[in-house]
């Protein structure tokens, strides 16, 4: 079993590897559902729209206190041919220009034991319940 990592994007992620990766993921709308903010984030992130079934995974909480919510499906994505949605921000800073960088710069596929070294370390127990579910 693989599982699908993102990279974030911008310069101040540029150099970072293990312990810097995410599964795709972002914030929702008050009025919308989790699920259909988790299928449009990535969407967004990867350029890829996730078809289901969908397995709800327990939410975790990260040290900044978001909660972050996450379903596993199966699935084979061509991680070179990820596509993010970009951001913008000042750069470099106090320069007082605008660049524009992918949300996500790079995916890839991992197994389990690396997908746990590059994982941030708050979302390593989705790796760890997806594997006991699945035996």
């Amino acid at each position: 079993m693989e599982f699908l990592l993102v990279h974030p994007g911008g310069p101040y992620w540029e150099r970072r590897d293990e312990g810097s990766w995410s599964i795709p993921k972002g914030e929702y709308e008050p009025d919308e559902a989790p699920l259909d903010a988790a299928r449009r984030e990535f969407l967004e992130e990867t350029g890829f729209e996730p078809h289901g079934p969908f397995t709800l995974l327990t939410t975790l909480t990260q040290p900044n206190g978001k909660r972050v919510s996450a379903w596993a499906i199966e699935g084979d994505f061509d991680a070179d041919a990820i596509r993010s949605n970009t951001f913008t921000m000042e750069w470099p800073p106090r320069s007082g220009q605008q660049a524009e960088f992918p949300e996500v710069d790079r995916g890839a596929w991992f197994d389990a034991e690396q997908a746990r070294r590059k994982l941030f370390p708050a979302q390593v127990g989705f790796v760890d319940e997806l594997l006991g579910l699945l035996g």
